[in-house]
């Protein structure tokens, strides 16, 4: 390996040394999402030397992600680049050695085998759950570790999973159902995010230089405004989980889109999780965020972007003012949470 130079201090550490720097060059990471998490989590890796890191990423750069999303800046907002592309062009500049490979795509059902093709680990970056398990689910079906991370106000947590070894995500935290609390309904600080990226890579560094021994069993959640941390030990899998006892898979299972419609002619995209409204708290939630109006039968929201979305007690969310289903779901993460 050339350039040993360029990682002198990393090698100077000795549970990665100069073996380890080597193996690092040999491996290849999977970053899905490239927001917040992503941003941090490819910076370490690139900087760090792993031999090629890919990432996909669905949305554009605004100017509501300087704040945190640390790749990205201003010239980046006014072309309106997406974020794989703007986030490639940077990683590039900052590591010649590494293999960047960014992909402008929404991680479904349909592609997430060909971006996992010969990972050796792959990264959440993400922001909602439906994804998670998708991933969780693609990661335990082909013995691929996974490290998720999550970051949302002042609290964030992180685990990795491990097939053969932890529970996966869906046995440990069970359904994951949203919350409707995400970044932009009430806020993040940037430096939860770092931490939480941060944790992330290090249990990713130990797997990737075979620190096994060392590798952290259990998932950490923690408040950094009001100085809180917890840990959470992995029991053993639990008997009927469908991924990691059953092997059923189920989020690789059916047609990943079957939520998510266009309506011709309406420059409109429903999309419905099979999980009914209440239209009263959702009206509260959304009215600190964008402008609000209510009737019994559904909730009106006129969103800073320049779309519009309506919400009905059935579980059904109309967006309105695009016919792009990728910027449709990007909205409906970023307001409701998949």
């Amino acid at each position: 390996m050339e350039n040993l130079e360029r990682y002198s201090r990393q090698i100077l550490f000795q549970p990665i040394g100069e073996e380890g720097q080597k193996k690092l060059a040999t491996k290849k990471v999977l970053i899905v999402g490239m927001g917040a998490l992503g941003t941090v989590l490819a910076n370490h890796l690139v900087r760090a030397g792993v031999g090629h890191v890919r990432f996909a990423d669905r949305d554009y750069v605004e100017k509501s992600n300087l704040q945190r999303q640390m790749l990205f800046d201003e010239d980046d907002v006014v072309e309106a680049l997406p974020k794989a592309i703007a986030a490639e062009k940077r990683l590039k500049k900052i590591n010649s050695d590494v293999t960047v490979e960014g992909i402008v795509t929404d991680v479904t059902l349909q592609n997430i085998a060909e971006l996992m093709d010969g990972v050796d680990l792959v990264l959440d970056g993400t922001d909602n759950f439906q994804t998670r398990f998708l991933i969780n689910d693609a990661c335990y079906k082909n013995e691929i570790p996974f490290v998720y991370g999550g970051a949302v106000s002042s609290r964030g947590m992180s685990a990795i999973f491990i097939p053969g070894v932890t529970p996966c995500l869906r046995c440990f935290i069970g359904g994951g159902n949203s919350t409707g609390q995400t970044c932009d309904t009430i806020g993040v600080i940037s430096p939860v995010v770092d931490i939480v990226a941060s944790f992330q890579t290090i249990e990713a560094l130990k797997y990737l230089t075979d620190n096994h021994e060392v590798q952290r069993k259990s998932l950490i959640t923690f408040d950094v405004w009001k100085h809180h941390m917890y840990e959470m030990k992995f029991s053993k899998s639990k008997e009927n989980c469908p991924t990691c006892s059953l092997h059923e898979y189920p989020a690789l299972e059916g047609d990943s889109e079957q939520t998510v419609t266009s309506l011709c002619g309406r420059e409109t995209v429903q999309i419905n999780m099979g999980q009914k409204l209440d239209l009263d708290e959702w009206a509260e939630k959304l009215k600190k965020v964008a402008k609000v109006s209510k009737t019994p039968f559904l909730i009106r929201v006129e969103l800073v972007e320049g779309e519009r979305l309506v919400l009905f007690p059935d579980g059904r969310t109309l967006i309105q003012g695009t016919e792009d289903i990728t910027r449709a779901k990007t909205l409906y993460a970023r307001y409701i949470g998949l």
